[in-house]
């Protein structure tokens, strides 16, 4: 928490826009690419492959606040699936950890973005540490 606050005062001192106060954490997923740009304070701090929708599924595209983190859940939808580390952007939608680890780096999930479960792990624990107001995440092409 203490460095939420410290990159939170940092950007008020640099005289950034309410806003950027905000969004101190920020996760950008790349469907294109397939991958995970995570920055705080504007700064670059993780960039990781990530697994999508595969084909006949569909990512949404948009910006949203995480909704609700669970440091384990299953998948009521897909057969009590694990989706350990899970943020919930968007209704069911959730970047969450994988054991399918191959696939990462591709389209394959129902919808939601899979990362390598330490990598999902440290995503939520970032969220926890600067509160789910303070992250926002933005899913494009």
């Amino acid at each position: 928490m203490y460095k939420a606050l410290f990159v939170a005062a940092a950007l008020a001192l640099a005289g950034l826009p309410a806003e950027a106060l905000a969004d101190v954490l920020v996760a950008r997923v790349n469907v294109s690419s397939q991958t995970m740009t995570v920055s705080m304070g504007g700064r670059v701090i993780h960039q990781w492959p990530v697994s999508t929708a595969r084909r006949g599924y569909v990512t949404p595209r948009g910006s949203w606040r995480p909704k609700r983190l669970h440091r384990i859940w299953y998948s009521q939808k897909y057969d009590n699936s694990p989706m350990p580390y899970s943020v919930f952007y968007n209704g069911g939608y959730a970047i969450h950890g994988t054991g399918a680890v191959r696939q990462l780096g591709r389209p394959a999930s129902h919808g939601c973005v899979r990362l390598q479960t330490a990598n999902a792990a440290r995503f939520y624990a970032l969220v926890k540490e600067v509160g789910a107001r303070n992250t926002r995440i933005v899913v494009t092409n």
